[in-house]
């Protein structure tokens, strides 16, 4: 196909409705250190973190289908808002909005007090059905 090979395509059907309110990001988007994260790619809606030692920008660390604990050393800082390859993790991040917490990637309740303490600007919503 014009000499190009194909290409791993994600589609989550998802990305449309996850983020609800864009008012804020870091602008330029960040670059994740992606080590230890196993999933071929980093999705819309994945919690972002930082390392307080090096700055470091991370997916937030998952096991089996939910997040895992916090890093020490490391803090909430926001919202992935696009998909991305492992092997190309640029992304644009969410400061300040309003997030899908029923479309994410992964269930946010068991994080979402310390999530709110620590980025008070990025709101949790969804619509109510019924």
């Amino acid at each position: 196909m014009y000499g190009v090979e194909a290409a791993e395509i994600f589609d989550s059907g998802k990305e449309s409705v996850i983020i609800r309110k864009y008012l804020n990001g870091i602008t330029g988007g960040v670059v994740l250190d992606m080590t230890g994260f196993d999933a071929p790619f980093i999705k819309c809606g994945h919690v972002i973190i930082r390392s307080t030692k090096d700055g470091e920008y991370k997916p937030m660390p998952v096991t089996g289908n939910a997040y895992s604990t916090l890093p020490e050393n490391h803090e909430y800082v926001g919202i992935c808002i696009t998909t991305a390859p492992k092997d190309t993790p640029h992304v644009g991040v969410l400061t300040a909005g309003e997030v899908n917490d029923k479309a994410v990637p992964y269930p946010v309740e068991a994080i979402k007090a310390a999530f709110k303490t620590a980025v008070p600007t990025i709101q949790w919503g969804h619509d109510k059905i019924g």
